[in-house]
């Protein structure tokens, strides 16, 4: 009996030893799937917030300064310790971070029309039972809007006939006066046209299908491939000229250089096989030179040696998110890949400039999604920083650097003191929270090189709000035709956001460019830049340049343009 007990008793052992052992794994299993499940519902949470929410990630502030009260305070009397003054307070009424409560001014009663620049008409409305039998004291006027349409116009090219009658009669000839330069040779479109047309696709997003539906509604054929040729041409046009002058202006000049891209379909080419074939992936990268270029660049892929030949020759600050393609930008000359052709290598040297709303950003998602106190904690710490450099935008590059050194660099400080710990106490897990915090603190230097000079940004904003208008525009017109489509589209917004910069009407600038740009001297295109024209302009023959074709008078060489050069 005891060698059954004994027994027993060693089996009842290895039972519950498997069975430990099967909780054991049981329990790691669970724990791996509730991990996984708390993934998932967050990546839902973030998902829902993305297609219902709006766009500008915002919180509940108000919320926010009670959850950390003890935290805001803190801050607050971060300077009152290092015995600075206190930090200036956030605007209000700047209509971008609006509080609760503080509801914008809203004007009130019927606006004044007669404040409008518009043409004006006058329709005077007379009582037939009073008139003669009454004496009329005045009008009672009030104005409406109305909308007169435009429409095309045919224009007229008469070149003079001559008959030279020579010796004789068998010698006679007739001669006629030949056609001035023109952008498009033998083209139906005149600049205006051409401008209008470029326009209303690559500012307005109006493609090309739905142009000739809204001229076949007016009476005229005009067909999209037509107008595709027509882009083509007028891109590789100004990109061989006044886009070139540009990029070499701003790379030889440009202080800080804000860069992002966005991705764009190209219609696929068609084979001799008859097979459907998908559209390619493509990007268009945007390049903002201070204030003084926009430049759009078409890349068929986005690849390290794509970006680094655009910034080929720059030396300076270079503002981008912390995308991998844009390492090889940063490293000294000596660590590049050598070109694999007989390209010279590019010996310029560039410093990193980091984007506080990509960082934000990161933390916003993890605050929405996993409602983490630390996520939280770190959008109010960042919202502060946001809100003081607010405070002094309008201000001198210089005295911002002050005032960012005296005010902001111990909250920045104070911020990645914070970041560090925090990431230490996740121990390796991984999540959106992990994912913010290791973002932050492994690209701390690019982060605080902003405070190095007044003139640099603490967001790359400016670049996303130019890819915008790519995004919006594609959802019209979906895919650009090739690679050589692709690039021409660039050249021509890389003018429009140009334009637009320098507060230019885009379809005027376009049509006096179109007008002028066959008559201009081969070394002088940066005069027609956007930066310049209205100097340029200034010194054209205004009878000359309204006309859309004939001669063109050329002024001398601008002072400023040339002294940009040169430089």
């Amino acid at each position: 009996m005891a060698d059954v007990s004994v027994l027993m008793s060693d089996a009842a052992t290895r039972r519950i030893a498997e069975l430990e052992d099967k909780l054991a794994e049981v329990t790691v299993e669970r724990d791996h799937l509730r991990l996984a499940y708390d993934r998932l519902k967050a990546d839902v949470e973030l998902m829902r917030r993305r297609l219902f929410d709006a766009k500008a990630e915002r919180l509940d502030t108000a919320q926010l300064e009670l959850e950390f009260a003890h935290k805001v305070a803190a801050l607050d009397a971060m300077n009152r310790e290092l015995g600075l003054p206190p930090s200036p307070p956030p605007p209000s009424g700047d209509g971008r971070t609006r509080e609760h409560g503080n509801k914008s001014h809203k004007p009130s009663g019927r606006r004044d029309l007669r404040e409008v620049d518009l043409p004006e008409e006058r329709i005077e409305i007379l009582d037939p039972s009073r008139e003669g039998v009454e004496t009329q004291i005045g009008w009672e006027e009030s104005s409406r809007i109305s909308w007169r349409r435009g429409g095309y116009v045919r224009v007229i090219i008469a070149r003079a006939k001559y008959l030279d009658l020579g010796e004789g009669e068998a010698s006679s000839s007739i001669a006629t006066a030949p056609l001035p330069e023109q952008i498009l040779p033998r083209s139906i479109a005149t600049p205006a046209m051409l401008a209008h047309v470029v326009t209303d696709k690559f500012c307005w997003g109006i493609p090309f299908h739905r142009q000739a539906d809204r001229a076949a509604g007016t009476g005229m054929s005009l067909d999209r491939s037509l107008m595709c040729r027509w882009a083509e041409h007028l891109g590789g046009t100004v990109g061989a000229t006044i886009v070139t002058a540009m990029r070499d202006d701003a790379m030889r000049t440009a202080f800080c250089i804000a860069t992002d891209a966005t991705g764009i379909l190209v219609q696929p080419i068609p084979g001799g096989d008859h097979l459907r074939r998908g559209c390619t992936h493509a990007h268009f990268l945007v390049q903002i030179a201070d204030r003084d270029h926009v430049f759009f660049e078409f890349l068929a892929r986005e690849t390290s040696a794509a970006i680094g030949e655009l910034f080929r020759g720059f030396t300076g600050y270079v503002q981008a998110d912390a995308k991998s393609v844009y390492d090889l930008l940063y490293r000294p000359p000596d660590q590049r890949p050598l070109p694999e052709d007989d390209t010279p290598p590019d010996l310029a040297e560039r410093v990193e400039v980091g984007c506080w709303s990509h960082l934000r950003r990161k933390f916003w998602e993890a605050a929405i999604t996993t409602k983490d106190p630390v996520a939280r904690e770190a959008v109010l710490r960042v919202k502060r920083i946001f809100d003081l450099e607010r405070s002094w935008r309008r201000k001198p590059h210089a005295e911002i650097r002050s005032l960012r050194e005296l005010h902001l660099q111990p909250h920045v400080d104070a911020f990645f003191a914070w970041a560090r710990p925090e990431l230490a106490k996740l121990d390796g897990r991984r999540g959106m929270l992990a994912s913010a915090l290791g973002y932050a603190t492994r690209h701390q230097v690019a982060f605080t090189r902003f405070l190095e000079d007044g003139r640099l940004e603490l967001t790359n904003n400016r670049s996303e709000r130019e890819l915008r208008r790519v995004a919006t525009g594609r959802k019209a017109w979906l895919f650009v035709g090739s690679d050589d489509h692709g690039q021409a589209a660039g050249n021509l917004m890389t003018l429009i956001a140009s334009a637009r910069l320098h507060a230019l009407d885009p379809e005027a600038y376009l049509r006096d460019i179109f007008r002028v740009l066959p008559h201009w001297p081969s070394g002088r295109y940066l005069e027609l830049a956007p930066k310049y024209w209205l100097a340029t302009r200034a010194r054209l023959d205004a009878a000359e340049l309204e006309a859309e074709l004939g001669p063109l008078t050329v002024p001398n060489a601008s002072p400023t343009a040339e002294q940009s050069v040169s430089g």
